[in-house]
């Protein structure tokens, strides 16, 4: 059988699958994949494609099309790789009668969503909502 060669693989996906083989030999076969690691699969998948990053790295298909579709509000850090860069927005508006009704929606990089509606002037305590939600997630 005449088979085509295969084209080299881009230096970055290496980098990354010899990171995974080295994770995969050094913990239990069903241990879970470090997020840096995930991380960096999400943005070689944004780049390379889904279905080639996945048979690649030899990852679950599904699992990183959901992690690439729901973390899509975050970009890579390039200067320290595998940390996210925050993403953080905080609005503020004079307080008036007009807007005594607020809601605010969350989601969090692995798909978690809370919405929180309030009216009035006092605010939720946001640390312990947060938290809680953060703990919620597991």
């Amino acid at each position: 059988m005449n088979e085509k060669p295969r084209p080299p693989l881009p230096e970055p996906i290496k980098q990354v699958l010899e990171q995974l083989d080295e994770f995969r030999l050094t913990h239990a076969r069903r241990s879970k994949i470090p997020e840096p690691l995930w991380q960096a699969a999400v943005a070689l998948a944004r780049q390379h494609g889904l279905y080639a990053v996945a048979q690649t790295l030899r990852l679950d298909y599904v699992g990183l099309k959901k992690r690439l579709t729901g973390v899509s509000r975050t970009e890579p850090n390039v200067d320290h790789p595998g940390v996210e860069k925050a993403t953080f927005l905080q609005l503020s508006t004079p307080r008036s009668p007009s807007n005594e009704e607020c809601i605010i929606e969350f989601e969090s990089a692995r798909g978690g969503k809370i919405r929180i509606q309030w009216k009035g002037a006092a605010e939720p305590d946001w640390t312990k909502l947060l938290r809680a939600w953060r703990e919620s997630e597991g």
